[in-house]
């Protein structure tokens, strides 16, 4: 692309875009123009055509002789499959043969194009086409007209809507109308077919069914009369009646023998304690006891008289007490007497209660065998309910289907709710839409061309320059800005890479003047006063925020940090991690340092396994990585293994390394003062980015060793310069 070159990022210029188009804006208001002016002229050249609509609603109109319908005699109409079956039927070839041949829509040309055209098929001619003419004159309708047809169920209704379009405004109201009508007597009628082949089928069953329950119920009567099975009730056998009686008459029976006994022995009793018959029910009501205890109770009376008047020894007292003497003896015979009597009743029951319970088990004996018989009579009943309920049902079934033979009573489960008339205006074609269309359309088309086309020459394209670290690498003014970040892309071309090697050389010998003598030297004829006062500013360290956001736009997955100061290096990338952690991004630090720092700043001890634990192949890979006890991020101890015999397995450090890449956004790898030539295991594919970690460096600390290590083969790495002292996070929440 002219202006822009192939590895260099590039914006859209929204004004070249415009102004391409607008330098063409004749040329695509004539095209539009013209665009216009066809398709007014060819939409008013085109055979207007006219479209009506029907509707049919789906309802259930069934009558019934009586007052309930049979049960799911009609729900089908109201299931929302049944609505589409039936917008299926409207558009079936027999409804539609039928309408073609009522209306002879095979005389139109419109509908029957083959039969009115005057050049014969070309396809029929070669036979690679059968010829339409052999079809009888309907078949050749259907095609055309389902062309037209549009037949749908109205949402959420059981309303179904025809539509039709036609030449003539006529047809298309007259044939949506004429569909309903044969649609609708095409339903009646299978109505009424069904209905009488209904009854053609039920007369000779109901002939046989009423042969069958005729015989059931004899074979029923007959097994009753030779078993014997008479019924005393409707739902009560002879000897199941009979079994009844006597259990009644001996309970009863059985309950008066308990009480003439008990009766008996009360009075037993009294006599036998020789008083107390006064108490006793049976004896008292005795009329000759109670004479006897009214002569008894006079005698009684004139003893105690003739006591008063005579003395004890007195003919007349002895008399008296004899008599009452001999009262007392006629009480107690008489009581005897009643005693017997009750002995005598309590027998009579006893003896009743033996019959009885003879002719029960005589009855029990004619029951268990009325029982053996009855288990054939009840298969004989059921047979001949089961024959009697189905003659009931297909009498019912006639009565019902007879009713409807009429052609009256079964009207069809639809009717027609709005019918078609016949339009004014045609649906097509809309002239003035259609051509304000075409015009947008042609207008839109056109500049969106011109706009594709000024992106692929380049001229709607420019420079990118959005402020970030490598748009400042990529424009900066040529020996004067200086190196700020490492590029590993290697797909760069080589004359790029020499330049942007050039520029670096000239960056680090003006950073190398500046740091001898506070302004660079008057006599160079390329610097003029603004440059002399930029490299008068140490421009080649890049703050911790600036190398935070390099790598997060980036996306390096990878960067191995150096710290050619100590400890102090390792704290600024220990807050660097922290710095892209808060930035919502996954990061572990790999702690390879001598001294631990990075471990005692972020572990929570120092003796945790570690790099040296997981190299040695002692410890398994997660239980190396903890949490940092101030942030989010995750770090990888020194270790507790011995050094030496970790280096022994340094094989494994890759695999290691890329395992984290890719769990984690970021892996830093902490190296601490290590020298430029060991860091060949750690960078040997190219994709890694090498930080050196110099807080508070000088310009001329950070120029020397910029050329150690592009002595060693690292060019342009990044050089993090921060003040660490008392440096809190962003959020304020810890510092290292």
């Amino acid at each position: 692309m002219s202006g822009v070159s192939g590895n260099q990022d590039a914006d859209i210029d929204i004004g070249q875009l415009f102004a391409a188009v607008w330098e063409r804006r004749k040329a695509i208001l004539t095209t539009t123009a013209i665009a216009a002016a066809v398709a007014f002229v060819g939409s008013s050249l085109m055979t207007p055509e006219y479209k009506a609509e029907t509707r049919i609603l789906i309802e259930a109109r069934d009558t019934h002789m009586s007052g309930e319908a049979p049960q799911g005699t009609n729900d089908q109409v109201l299931d929302q499959y049944n609505i589409v079956s039936q917008a299926q039927i409207l558009q079936s070839a027999d409804l539609i043969r039928q309408v073609a041949r009522d209306m002879k829509l095979f005389d139109l040309k419109e509908f029957d194009p083959e039969a009115h055209s005057w050049l014969p098929d070309p396809l029929v001619l070669l036979g690679l086409k059968q010829n339409p003419m052999d079809l009888p004159p309907e078949d050749r309708v259907i095609k055309a007209f389902r062309e037209k047809l549009q037949v749908y169920p109205v949402e959420g209704s059981r309303v179904i809507a025809i539509e039709l379009a036609s030449e003539d405004p006529k047809l298309a109201a007259g044939i949506p109308n004429k569909m309903a009508d044969v649609y609708l007597s095409m339903q009646s009628g299978a109505k009424l077919d069904t209905h009488t082949e209904t009854t053609r089928w039920l007369e000779p069953e109901i002939a046989s069914l009423r042969e069958k329950v005729r015989e059931a119920e004899k074979r029923v009567a007959d097994y009753r009369t030779n078993a014997g099975l008479f019924q005393s009730s409707e739902n009560t056998s002879f000897s199941s009646q009979q079994l009844n009686d006597i259990s009644q008459e001996l309970a009863r029976v059985r309950g008066e023998r308990a009480n003439a006994e008990a009766r008996a022995e009360n009075v037993r009793t009294a006599l036998k304690a020789g008083a107390g018959f006064d108490t006793l029910g049976d004896v008292v009501s005795s009329s000759v006891i109670q004479r006897l205890k009214e002569t008894e109770a006079n005698i009684q009376a004139d003893i105690s008289q003739a006591q008063i008047a005579l003395m004890d020894g007195h003919p007349r007292l002895k008399g008296l007490r004899a008599q009452l003497a001999g009262i007392r003896q006629q009480i107690e015979a008489e009581t005897r007497k009643i005693l017997a009597s009750l002995e005598s009743e309590a027998t009579v029951a006893k003896l009743r209660e033996q019959q009885l319970v003879q002719q029960l088990n005589g009855v029990k004996a004619d029951s268990a065998r009325a029982g053996e018989e009855e288990v054939g009579l009840r298969a004989l009943e059921r047979e001949a309910a089961a024959q009697r309920q189905l003659l009931e049902t297909y009498l019912a079934r006639y009565r019902e289907a007879a009713s409807r033979v009429d052609p009256n009573s079964t009207p069809a489960d639809a009717r027609v709710v709005s019918t078609a008339i016949e339009p004014v205006e045609p649906y097509f074609p809309k002239i003035l839409p259609i051509t304000i269309v075409v015009a947008l359309a042609t207008l839109i088309l056109y500049c969106i061309g011109i706009i594709v086309l000024a992106l692929f020459t380049g001229r709607g394209l420019r420079p990118a320059d959005d402020g970030t670290l490598e748009s400042a690498i990529a424009h900066r003014p040529a020996a004067r800005q200086p190196v700020l970040a490492h590029h590993a892309d290697e797909d760069e071309d080589d004359v790029h890479r020499d330049e942007f090697a050039a520029s670096a050389e000239r960056d680090l010998s003006a950073l190398a003047g500046a740091s001898v003598q506070d302004q660079p030297e008057q006599d160079d004829p390329s610097l003029d006063d603004e440059g002399a006062e930029e490299l008068a500013v140490p421009h080649a360290a890049l703050s911790l925020e600036a190398v935070r956001d390099y790598l997060l736009r980036r996306e390096a997955p990878f960067a191995v940090a150096v710290s050619p100061t100590g400890d102090e290096g390792s704290t600024a990338t220990v807050l660097l991690a922290r710095e892209i952690s808060e930035a919502g991004r996954s990061v572990v630090v790999v702690d390879m340092t001598g001294t631990a720092c990075p471990t005692r700043l972020m572990a929570e001890s120092a003796s945790l396994p570690g790099v040296t634990d997981l190299l040695c192949g002692t410890t398994p890979f997660g239980e190396t990585i903890h949490p940092d006890r101030l942030s989010d991020a995750h770090i990888i101890p020194q270790g507790t293994a011995d050094a030496e015999q970790a280096m022994r397995g340094a094989d494994r450090l890759t695999m290691v390394l890329d395992a984290l890449s890719g769990a984690y956004d970021v892996v830093l790898v902490e190296c601490g003062q290590a020298e430029a030539t060991g860091l060949k295991r750690l960078t040997r594919d190219g994709a890694s980015e090498l930080i050196l970690s110099l807080p508070q460096a000088s310009p001329a600390e950070i120029a020397e060793l910029l050329e150690d290590y592009e002595a060693a083969g690292y060019r342009q790495p990044l050089v993090m310069s921060a003040d660490i002292a008392g440096r809190p996070s962003r959020s304020g929440r810890y510092a290292a």
